[in-house]
């Protein structure tokens, strides 16, 4: 019994320390016009990073957290109006995770965290799908817009927006796709500007199948001493 015990301690320790999930980006582009320009936008991965997308796979022990930084994209922000002379851009995001040793919870949804700027007739639209990669059922899906202040309903000035997302079912292989357009009726007055983009990834609980078969193997022990 003892050797059980100390076999399973063993495999949770060796489990814990090699698990992981793999991120791996593959897009983090945009443009803006007018003129075209392309930009790239640099990845932060948990502590990782910043990196452009296409990237090498990532491991991280912790749920992924995934931040687009847009206001420090290459060659320029992601900002219309302003005197940028820009009047149009856009932004999109990709990305997959995956646990390839089935040992990490299972992810059952993220806040979605959308940061930036709007003015008078500036407008972001945005789209976000989560797809699971084993069959393409699509486990998440919404769409939004954040309009300035000339747009009934909307609001001049900074805005940090955060949208609870819940899986309609635990995954442990899915590739996120999101886009971001900006725009809107440009004038002198108006602009929009996209500065960050995050998603935290949350986890369900792990199963305390484990420690409790632990605890009742060491139970079962201590009733044969006491016998």
């Amino acid at each position: 019994m003892k050797r059980v015990l100390a076999t399973l301690g063993v495999l949770a320790v060796f489990t814990s320390a090699f698990a992981s999930w793999n991120v791996t980006m593959h897009t983090s582009s945009g443009s803006l016009v007018s003129p075209f320009t392309a930009i790239q936008v640099p990845v932060l991965l948990n502590t990782s990073g910043p990196f452009f997308a296409p990237s090498p796979t990532v491991s991280v022990s912790t749920p992924p957290q995934i931040t687009f930084l847009t206001a420090a994209a290459v060659p320029h922000p992601l900002i219309v109006g302003l005197g940028t002379g820009y009047t149009v851009g856009g932004f999109t995001g990709q990305y997959t995770i995956n646990d390839p040793t089935n040992s990490m919870p299972l992810l059952n949804g993220f806040n979605f965290v959308i940061a930036g700027f709007v003015q008078d007739y500036g407008r972001i639209t945005w789209y976000k799908k989560v797809v699971r990669n084993s069959d393409n059922a699509i486990l998440w899906e919404a769409s939004g817009a954040i309009l300035g202040g000339a747009y009934t309903g909307g609001s001049n000035g900074a805005f940090n927006v955060v949208i609870p997302a819940a899986l309609s079912a635990p995954a442990n292989d899915v590739t996120v796709y999101e886009t971001f357009q900006l725009g809107g009726i440009i004038t002198r007055d108006s602009a929009a500007a996209l500065m960050l983009v995050e998603q935290d990834w949350t986890v369900v609980p792990e199963p305390a199948s484990l420690i409790a078969l632990a605890t009742g193997l060491g139970g079962i022990v201590l009733r044969r001493r006491r016998r």
